[in-house]
Order: structure tokens, then sequence, then C-alpha cells
């Protein structure tokens, strides 16, 4: 499986879009808390953590001081360079930030604790594939937890998603998006040798869904 496969085509978008996607102001802070606050939990000062999908790094600086290394990935060069930026006035001794996919060669032979994916899998061509890298990434009894929206399985309201995504992509204003129903997604993870730990709805009532999962350990 090659990078271009895991992930969409849609580089050039993000790059494009990364200083104003800084910009912009978390749409839920309460929401955004809550998903740092769970995810914390998980944490252990002596993890080293991937996170892929990573974008500015707003959520590497802020949960890095909770762990002993923190590696952040984003495909989107833009977004890595407003990443790194960011990390040079924080000065974080223990945070790095690559270009880099799922399945990416920088990340072959790495071996981590924890790997964190938010917003990030429903933009993947094939996350079945992803999580499967995710899954030999991470050490037995590690840890993966993510945040997806959820927009398959929900009748009209999934044809409404598709069909206002399509228009945006049309003006170059949306990436490619892979609609996952929560079932699906459930599903894909437990395919890929994972124990669901936790599940929840951040904010409530919406698609976006919140799941920590354990790599199976050795037997």
């Amino acid at each position: 499986m090659t990078q271009d496969a895991l992930m969409t085509q849609d580089t050039a978008f993000w790059t494009r879009i990364a200083r104003r996607y800084a910009a912009r102001p978390i749409a839920d802070i309460p929401a955004y808390e809550e998903t740092l606050l769970r995810t914390a939990h998980y944490l252990r000062d002596t993890d080293r953590v991937l996170e892929l999908g990573c974008g500015t790094g707003t959520t590497a600086l802020k949960l890095r001081d909770k762990v002993a290394r923190y590696t952040g990935t984003d495909f989107s060069e833009g977004m890595i360079e407003v990443a790194r930026e960011k990390a040079w006035e924080d000065s974080p001794r223990n945070l790095d930030f690559q270009v880099a996919a799922p399945g990416d060669d920088v990340l072959a032979g790495r071996r981590f604790d924890v790997v964190l994916g938010f917003n990030l899998f429903h933009l993947i061509a094939d996350p079945q594939a992803a999580l499967a890298h995710v899954a030999r990434g991470l050490e037995p009894g590690g840890v993966f937890i993510s945040k997806t929206p959820c927009l398959g399985g929900q009748g009209a309201k999934t044809l409404m998603y598709r069909t206002v995504v399509g228009a945006m992509r049309l003006l170059g204003k949306a990436p490619a998006v892979t609609f996952l129903s929560t079932e699906q997604w459930v599903g894909m993870v437990r395919a890929a040798g994972f124990e669901i730990v936790e599940r929840g709805t951040y904010p409530s009532g919406s698609t976006s869904r919140f799941l920590v999962a354990r790599k199976a350990t050795l037997s």
C-alpha cells in the first residue's frame, strides 16, 4: 500500500489553507476541552505519542507536557510549517513535527505507546489500511485515541452531506471525504485488532465520535 493510497489527494488544499486554518478559532471550545480531558486520562509521563494529522499543532502543544515524547505528523507541508513555528515559540524539548502520512517511510520501524488521530480518518481514502499501519506502530497493549466525523449511514442527512461536500469541492473549498457510519468505523477499528475501551460524542448529538481502543497484547 503506497502513501498515496492512504491519504486523500488534497495535500495542496490543506497547504493552501494552513494559515487561515491556524487563525480560525476553535468552533466548540467545551467539546474540544472535553476531548483533551478524556485523551489526557490515558496518557502517562513515560509514553511515546504519535499524532497523525496534527494540523497546525494546537493539540500537540497542549498535550506534550503530559508525556515523555510527542511526534506530530501531517501530510501537508503547510500545516507542519505553521506547527513548527508554534513549537519554536514554545521551545518544547520533547516535541517534534514531521511531514508524513500513515504508512509513510518516515514512521517505519518506530513504535509508540499511544497513537492519536483527531478529525482525520474521514479524510483518508482507505481508513482500514491506515488503521493497520496504526496497529503495527503501537506496542502491544498500546492505545489508539481518535475523534472521527461519521457522516454515513444517516439516510437523507448523509445525502445532504454528500451534496454539500461535492459542491464545495467543485469550488475548491473542501477536501475529499470518506462517508463512514459509526458502525462502519467501530467495525474497522475492531478488525484492525483493537478492543474498544471508551466511546463518546463531543459535542453531544454531533457526528464526531470519540473512541479509545487498546491493541491486543501478545499471548
